[in-house]
């Protein structure tokens, strides 16, 4: 659940608020990748990309879905470029190989967007290799996914990673004990806020990176606020008969194309700060600005640690550091 937001970023300036439905500067000769962009805030990304003038990689668990999807984004404008491949984002195979595929394909990559995620299943679900859904799916995938892709990025001119995070995770906490929920009762919100403060952990960490070794790549964060999407009704309806929405009725929802709009400032603004984090004003919705970092968010020395366990449980690794 995304909630409310006032103020400045912890730690720098206030800044002016940004209109509903930002404008993307052009992205002409840039290549995309969204994940999860069936669906939601991903498919409206991946349409005001391609708008803009990108090469959108659409990756989807489901190839048809993301058919639909391609037909859609395809409509933007004459002459769109974009293209499905497959990604299951709780299946650390299938993030190898959809890196190694790319890497085949491109020289370069301009942009990784980490959009696609699950929310609140009702019991403890394991991905492919064991791990609670939530904290796999949400963290570990896309942190394998960044990882796997620095090198395509690097190659870029002026590289971007924008990871989508919630509200949810200013009541996030890292358990280092116990990340995967498999000492403790399993609890879906708690279990789902720590995985989106872990994805703030990243964006934030490969910030400093970057800025550590001279890189040009940018890491920025998002979070969407009160947003209707299929995140609220995939994770809560597991194992049910009926499709259950979560939150319905609590209070209103933005629809994806006004939800999406700290994502898109986050992943194409010019003149974004190296490891900013973006929301909605209100927290709920309204036009995008920076968001707050509340003490947890702002502990570099949990987010090296996070990157340090992750980088094991993955197998991944950031790129040799130039000598």
């Amino acid at each position: 659940m995304n909630g409310p937001t006032n103020g400045p970023a912890a730690g720098g300036a206030a800044t002016a608020d940004l209109p509903a439905r930002p404008h993307v500067p052009d992205q002409t000769g840039r290549t995309v990748v969204v994940t999860g962009a069936n669906s939601g805030t991903g498919r409206e990304a991946a349409k005001r990309l391609a708008a803009a003038g990108a090469h959108v990689v659409l990756a989807v668990r489901d190839p048809r879905k993301g058919a639909e999807a391609l037909a859609e984004v395809l409509a933007t404008r004459p002459g769109a470029q974009a293209e499905v491949r497959v990604l299951d984002l709780a299946d650390l195979t299938s993030v190898r190989a959809f890196a190694d595929g790319l890497a085949r394909d491109l020289d370069r990559l301009d942009t990784l967007v980490n959009n696609a995620g699950v929310s609140v299943p009702p019991r403890r679900y394991l991905t492919a290799d064991g791990h609670e859904l939530q904290w796999g799916t949400n963290f570990l995938g896309p942190f394998a996914l960044t990882n796997l892709l620095l090198p395509l990025l690097l190659a870029a001119p002026d590289p971007r990673v924008a990871t989508m995070c919630s509200y949810a995770a200013n009541q996030g906490r890292i358990d280092f004990d116990d990340l995967d929920w498999e000492r403790r009762e399993y609890r879906a919100l708690p279990a789902y806020a720590q995985s989106k403060l872990a994805d703030l952990h990243l964006a934030r960490h490969l910030a400093r990176t970057a800025g550590r070794r001279g890189w040009a790549l940018v890491s920025t964060a998002a979070h969407p606020g009160l947003t209707r999407t299929n995140l609220q009704v995939t994770g809560p309806s597991m194992g049910r008969e009926r499709p259950v929405r979560w939150g319905s009725g609590l209070l209103p929802m933005a629809a994806p194309e006004h939800g999406v709009g700290s994502l898109l400032v986050a992943a194409t603004r010019r003149d974004v700060a190296q490891g900013a984090y973006y929301g909605p004003m209100s927290g709920l919705a309204g036009p995008p600005r920076r968001a707050l970092l509340n003490r947890r968010m702002r502990d570099d020395a949990t987010a090296g640690r996070l990157w340090a366990v992750a980088e094991e449980v993955t197998s991944t690794a950031l790129p040799a550091a130039r000598s």
